[in-house]
């Protein structure tokens, strides 16, 4: 497995993806199937965006400072996905608008994962040598177990409350 801090988020988002797609395969199933869907949703994109947040994104600004409108950015996106998904696990599956809110979930996300690795990877991998990512790769895999899965955990509910006051 590689600790290439930029393969592995690529990975999250292969993984995202895929869950994305899951969610509208199942669009018209079940309200209950839908559910369960967003709920692993929720907790990829939890613990992908803490990950983020507490070392991928830091570490770069300090490392790479003509990436840091595109980091800060980065921070507003996930800000809104986090409010997305807060609101999505308080709702009921079968809630009228579960299904619209899940969708502009994606769209925010797929947006973002596009300008990630379209735009930013490429400036963040021409900038820092191999070590650099590696070393930065390691720190998130050590954190991950720590990591919030939902956004209602103490970390979550911290960062959108010095979101919202900063």
């Amino acid at each position: 497995m590689s600790t290439d801090a930029i393969v592995l988020l690529k990975e999250d988002h292969k993984e995202i993806r895929r869950l994305f797609k899951a969610f509208q395969d199942a669009e018209d199933g079940p309200a209950s199937r839908r559910g369960k869907i967003v709920t692993q949703i929720i907790e990829a994109l939890t613990v992908h965006t803490y990950l983020e947040n507490e070392v991928m994104y830091p570490e770069v600004r300090k490392l790479v400072p003509d990436v840091e409108d595109d980091i800060l950015e980065s921070y507003e996106e996930h800000h809104v996905a986090d409010v997305l998904c807060l609101e999505l696990f308080a709702m009921d599956a079968d809630d009228e608008r579960f299904v619209a809110k899940t969708t502009v979930l994606i769209e925010n996300v797929l947006h973002h994962v596009e300008e990630e690795e379209q735009e930013w990877f490429p400036k963040v991998r021409d900038a820092l040598g191999r070590n650099q990512l590696q070393e930065i790769g390691q720190r998130m895999l050590d954190l991950r177990p720590k990591a919030p899965k939902t956004p209602t955990a103490p970390e979550a509910l911290k960062k959108a409350r010095d979101a919202v006051t900063a």
